[in-house]
């Protein structure tokens, strides 16, 4: 029997004080409301989901290799901050044959100009932003369009 698909999804800094960080921009859900909508879909398009998150970027780099090495389908990645600041993102992510899909919650072109650059989005496949919780549904779709599941 085959083995499930998976994707991995995984979250940077601050991203667990969802729900409670700047509901006005980021929201009033958790991540552990995301992560179980999240696989809730994946479950309906029988894929696994590897939902982590982390306030160190050296883990995020970690487990893009890690998603790499394992033969994930794709990797949702919403770096936070890191986004416009990690040029080792950027390098892991162009180190790797699985593609990346760049999330945000919101829409960082219409936020302060330092979160106009993206290094992760110069690397990644594509990007999702400024729907919400619903950037990660909708990341999820294009991953598995992607993986052509």
């Amino acid at each position: 029997m085959a083995e499930t698909p998976t994707i991995y999804v995984l979250n940077g800094p601050n991203l667990n004080l969802l729900g409670l960080r700047e509901p006005d921009i980021y929201g009033h859900d958790t991540l552990d409301d995301i992560a179980g909508r999240v696989e809730d879909a994946a479950n309906e398009a029988g894929v696994d989901v590897d939902f982590r998150q982390s306030n160190h970027e050296g883990h995020l780099i970690d487990w893009l290799h890690e998603a790499n090495a394992m033969g994930a389908k794709a990797v949702l990645l919403n770096a936070g901050a890191f986004t416009h600041s990690s040029i080792a993102l950027y390098d892991a992510i162009k180190a790797i044959s699985v593609p990346v899909i760049e999330v945000h919650l919101s829409n960082p072109h219409t936020r302060e100009e330092f979160r106009h650059r993206s290094y992760v989005g110069m690397a990644a496949k594509g990007s999702i932003a400024g729907f919400g919780a619903n950037s990660y549904l909708l990341a999820l779709r294009a991953a598995l369009d992607l993986a052509g599941l």
